[in-house]
């Protein structure tokens, strides 16, 4: 991220490009190209591996998000999605990330916390690899 990436994403609030209260945004300005590049192939994420040898997160589960974003989530059945650890990687992730809209997202996880098994994780966690090397929906 650049310096100032807080008050350069209040400027562009209005181009957010993801319905509900998420902020993405295609392009956006305030990632390094360095950061871009991560980004697509996933390598920004490995920093959350030491989160889940701390166990703080799971490799599976519904992504972490800012708190900012998680205070616009005014449905309850949005919120459930809070109730388990966050993950790495999760259905939203193999089935196409930032391309999939905000309520199949949500959607999405609360699919997997209804059907939780350890059958589950490691079919997501198997669906992850193609997905990163593909970059499908990666921003």
């Amino acid at each position: 991220m650049v310096d100032n990436a807080e008050k350069l994403r209040e400027k562009l609030e209005e181009q957010n490009e993801v319905s509900g209260p998420v902020f993405k945004i295609k392009n956006d300005p305030r990632i390094t190209r360095v950061g871009k590049w991560l980004r697509r192939i996933s390598m920004d994420e490995l920093p959350q591996l030491i989160n889940v040898l701390k166990g703080e997160m799971s490799l599976v589960g519904p992504r972490p998000l800012p708190i900012r974003d998680y205070e616009g989530f005014h449905h309850n059945w949005h919120r459930r999605r809070f109730s388990i650890r966050p993950g790495i990687t999760c259905l939203w992730q193999v089935n196409g990330r930032s391309n999939t809209p905000f309520e199949k997202w949500m959607e999405l996880d609360v699919q997997y916390i209804d059907n939780w098994s350890l059958w589950l994780d490691l079919k997501i966690l198997a669906k992850t690899i193609p997905a990163v090397i593909r970059g499908s929906g990666a921003t």
